[in-house]
């Protein structure tokens, strides 16, 4: 063991000790323990480089996160942040277990016995999510099959977990991320421990020229009868045609298009990340943008309607739907901040139909007409219109969520695009959305969210009320993913669409060589992790 690495009673000293001095030494020799897990997780190289070893550095910020107090706070971070960009390796297998076994401990035999909501909580949900996240795309591989007694150290957590619907009902930020992890345990719990059969794909994934010319084809996977819907694989593709300028991204999204009722389906798993996918397309495309938007826009009016005629909706139940919305608008966010171009990200904000009238859409309920609302495109005002017209103490829980997760990460991208001088237009907007839907909104539900993306983001003042105080643009970390859509798209496009020489995950460590040419420095800027875009102003 290394003279630096974070011992047991090193934590336990730090957590207990009241000798002032002594602790100030400690905190010192801890905040080095935490740079040198940041050069280790290699966050400022997207994970590559000779120094980093991604299954260590998970390990040493998860014991750091057990210390109290600004550490503890900034080991989470850098575990979060790791989590969010490292790419898919077999190795990181038994340290993302070890992960998943801490957080799970630390939320079912601490956070329950709370009575109250913290940060932390909030973190260690949003740091399970990626956990499991990244554990369902190694099970589409057929990589847990060797991990079933690491499943079963993890099944005891589950099921206290899973009595959390009403510690967490009034929190949708929270109980997205645990419906996630449950959903995701319960699929790998039955095909794993379940099933002693192996992965093989069995379908037509020689090349994309094949691929393209059968969108018909199925991937299925052996493993307990697993199958991956029509809906992931096209959206998928989609990403495909768009890294590789291929023209049959109309033809794919045209196959997609006609799959779309599969987003109705109960087993939401696929779907959530056929929409993580779809969304790191159109984060460069605005026609894959513009399918994004009319995939969800016609999902939520199915649901709407279904409810209405009350037989139809208890037969199909679909209680589960909430989760589907949810995702999207965590995702519209995310386009919000990162999309390629400006034309992108005001689109994906104000819509298709508002752009020459931005102005005009700000508005809320205040100037809604008396006329049933209609939904006519899903972005960011056209959902925050929608919802905000039809909540009430008694709505759809679809419709009260969507409306929280929208306030909730408006508070967030509004504090992401402080100082960001380049995005000023973008800023003011949010920021005006924001304030309208504070002063015209009395729901007590919605104005929670306000309140707990504000105490997540530990910054409870308005970032725009204090003008003569310029905040650096690459302060703090960010609270939204950024790069996790991307590393799922590109892995899943090797799993589907196999080449001769590409691995989708590899079973060993990659040489140097090959990381560096895959990932070079000269495309990161280590001073600011915030995409840089110039408009013309």
């Amino acid at each position: 063991r290394p003279s630096y690495s974070v011992t047991r009673e090193c934590i336990l000293k730090f957590n207990h000790t009241e000798n002032l001095r002594e602790k100030e030494r400690l905190k010192e020799q801890l905040t080095k323990n935490i740079l040198r897990c940041k050069r280790r997780l290699g966050l400022k190289t997207l994970g590559s480089g000779k120094h980093v070893n991604i299954p260590g550095g998970w390990i040493e910020a998860t014991y750091l996160a057990q210390c109290k107090g600004d550490i503890q706070e900034e080991a989470l971070n850098v575990l979060y942040d790791s989590l969010d960009h490292a790419s898919f390796d077999y190795c990181q297998l038994p340290a993302l277990f070890f992960v998943a076994e801490s957080v799970l401990y630390r939320l079912c035999c601490d956070a329950f016995q709370k009575t109250y909501l913290y940060s932390v909580e909030m973190k260690l949900a949003k740091i399970g999510y990626l956990v499991f996240l990244r554990l369902f795309v190694f099970f589409l591989h057929g990589h847990l099959g060797g991990f079933k007694a690491h499943l079963l150290r993890l099944q005891q957590y589950l099921n206290v977990l899973s009595l959390s619907e009403e510690t967490y009902y009034k929190y949708p930020n929270i109980f997205s991320n645990v419906a996630f992890i449950l959903k995701t345990s319960e699929i790998i719990y039955e095909r794993v421990l379940l099933s002693e059969s192996t992965f093989s794909p069995n379908g037509n994934t020689e090349g994309y020229e094949n691929v393209y010319s059968d969108m018909e084809s199925r991937l299925r996977f052996n493993q307990g009868g697993y199958e991956v819907n029509h809906l992931l694989w096209h959206c998928v593709a989609a990403w495909s045609c768009v890294q590789n300028n291929s023209p049959k991204l109309n033809n794919v999204l045209e196959h997609l298009n006609f799959h779309k009722t599969q987003l109705q389906n109960k087993c939401w798993l696929d779907s959530a990340l056929a929409l993580l996918v779809l969304a790191e397309a159109a984060k460069l495309n605005m026609v894959c943008l513009k399918a994004l938007m009319d995939l969800v826009r016609d999902f939520i009016l199915s649901i709407m309607s279904a409810q209405n005629q009350e037989e139809s909706y208890k037969v199909n139940d679909f209680s589960w739907a909430w989760n589907i919305v949810y995702t999207y608008v965590t995702i519209l966010a995310e386009i919000c901040l990162y999309a390629a171009t400006s034309d992108l990200r005001k689109t994906v904000f104000i819509g298709f139909c508002g752009c020459k009238s931005s102005q005009k859409n700000i508005s809320l309920k205040d100037t809604v007409s008396e006329d049933e609302p209609v939904l006519r495109e899903a972005s960011v005002l056209g959902l925050l219109k929608y919802f905000s017209s039809k909540i009430s103490e008694n709505c759809n829980q679809l419709i009260w969520t969507g409306y929280y997760g929208l306030v909730y990460n408006l508070v967030r991208m509004s504090w992401e695009l402080r100082g960001d001088e380049e995005q000023d237009g973008l800023r003011n907007t949010i920021w005006q959305t924001l304030q309208k839907t504070k002063d015209h909104e009395k729901d007590e539900r919605i104005r929670i969210a306000v309140k707990i993306a504000q105490a997540e983001l530990n910054d409870p003042t308005d970032p725009f009320t204090s003008y003569g105080t310029k905040v650096p643009p690459n302060v703090g970390d960010e609270t939204l993913s950024k790069y996790i859509g991307w590393r799922i798209a590109n892995t899943l496009s090797k799993l589907f669409f196999p080449s001769i020489d590409a691995c989708a995950v590899p079973l060993k460590k990659l040489s140097i060589k090959q990381v560096q040419r895959k990932y070079p420095k000269k495309k990161e800027d280590p001073m600011k992790k915030r995409v840089l875009h110039f408009t013309v102003r």
